[in-house]
């Protein structure tokens, strides 16, 4: 049976986020017709949001200690923290059963659902079993997961690494590298050539804590780049002349303390950046608050950090929900308060979401 819908209120429409007033209507998932015209609804109707780097596996423990307490500052170290195979978080997952394990990353999927994200990408530790265990916490949530997986083992035969990895690619979307000084290089680009066989994407992080990667990770020429926060200016034209996406995590960087990724340059040379809550041991998936803080902290333009939020992430990830409001698209819609406490008086839906919308500020999510 089909079934339709009319929502009205003030619409943030098209790729280049625009803002009218008026109403959609929906059938069967798919946006027939959006009308300009007066409408007394409050209602604030946005696309929801693309979570593009995260680590759920992590959903296992929420509050590390994150360094050394000296005086009143945390020295924070990231390899103590996640660097495999020896770091927290590693040893965590290890120690970890895996029915605690799925029934952690099943509570942080519902998290990320109920707070307006409708496609995430994660790089799940762990191989086969790792993997496997991510898409049963996937089963019957009504959201689009892309499982990126890693193989356990560094060195050994080539050969039976080899099989090991396209076994991995064959149950995943794709590899998810922990970065291009972690194995040696010549299974570093097996792992690619592998990848690229099977025209399943290679993300790779890069520069998160120091530059010794960044050569590296560029050479192995992967799909897509996680942090670059310490690329140089020479690193990052490189990657946009050969037009590869970067994933930023900001309230990572900032909460492991190794400093500020040059999102502004990298949009300035026009890469395509999205954006991610990286690990959940570390940060709550809340796209709100990484919006919050590229405008805030960075002083990125509201509109792009909104795209970077939404259709950026959905073009990296190539999801079927677009991650923009136009007729004939069928995109996953938050409908937000715009009389709530929050966000009442605002002017401008985008800079209200961007600068100060929170999930409770959600009033339902459709398709």
């Amino acid at each position: 049976m089909s079934s339709e819908q009319i929502i009205s209120g003030k619409i943030i429409l098209g790729p280049e986020p625009e803002v009218i007033e008026g109403y959609i209507c929906l059938k069967d998932g798919v946006i027939t017709d959006i009308a300009e015209e007066n409408t007394s609804s409050e209602n604030i109707i946005s696309p929801c949001m693309v979570n593009s780097h995260t680590h759920i596996g992590d959903s296992v423990l929420k509050d590390p200690v994150l360094g050394k307490t000296i005086g009143n500052r945390v020295e924070r170290d990231l390899d103590s923290l996640v660097r495999p195979p020896d770091g927290l978080k590693h040893r965590i997952l290890q120690a970890t059963p895996q029915s605690r394990l799925i029934k952690s990353m099943q509570r942080t999927i519902s998290d990320m659902i109920d707070t307006g994200t409708f496609a995430f990408a994660d790089f799940r530790e762990g191989g086969v079993p790792g993997v496997l265990a991510l898409k049963d916490a996937l089963k019957g949530k009504n959201i689009q997961g892309r499982v990126l997986g890693r193989i356990e083992r560094t060195e050994g035969d080539l050969a039976d690494i080899t099989y090991e990895a396209e076994h991995l690619l064959a149950e995943s979307d794709g590899f998810g590298i922990s970065g291009a000084r972690d194995m040696s290089s010549v299974l570093l680009e097996t792992l690619r050539d592998v990848a690229a066989a099977r025209k399943k994407p290679f993300f790779i992080h890069a520069g998160e804590k120091n530059r010794s990667d960044v050569e590296d990770a560029i050479s192995l020429d992967p799909d897509v780049f996680i942090h670059m926060t310490h690329a140089e200016p020479h690193d990052l034209r490189q990657v946009a002349d050969e037009q590869k996406p970067v994933i930023v995590c900001p309230r990572s960087n900032f909460i492991t303390d190794v400093g500020m990724p040059p999102v502004e340059k990298m949009l300035d040379l026009g890469i395509n950046v999205a954006v991610g809550t990286d690990n959940v041991m570390l940060n709550s998936p809340n796209m709100f608050a990484e919006m919050e803080a590229l405008v805030k902290i960075y002083g990125i333009d509201d509109r792009q950090v909104f795209k970077m939020c939404t259709l950026k992430g959905a073009s990296i990830l190539n999801t079927n929900k677009i991650g923009y409001i136009a007729k004939g698209l069928s995109p996953k819609i938050m409908v937000l308060n715009g009389s709530s406490d929050n966000l009442a008086g605002i002017t401008d839906p985008v800079r209200g979401i961007v600068r100060r919308a929170r999930p409770d500020d959600i009033l339902t999510i459709i398709n």
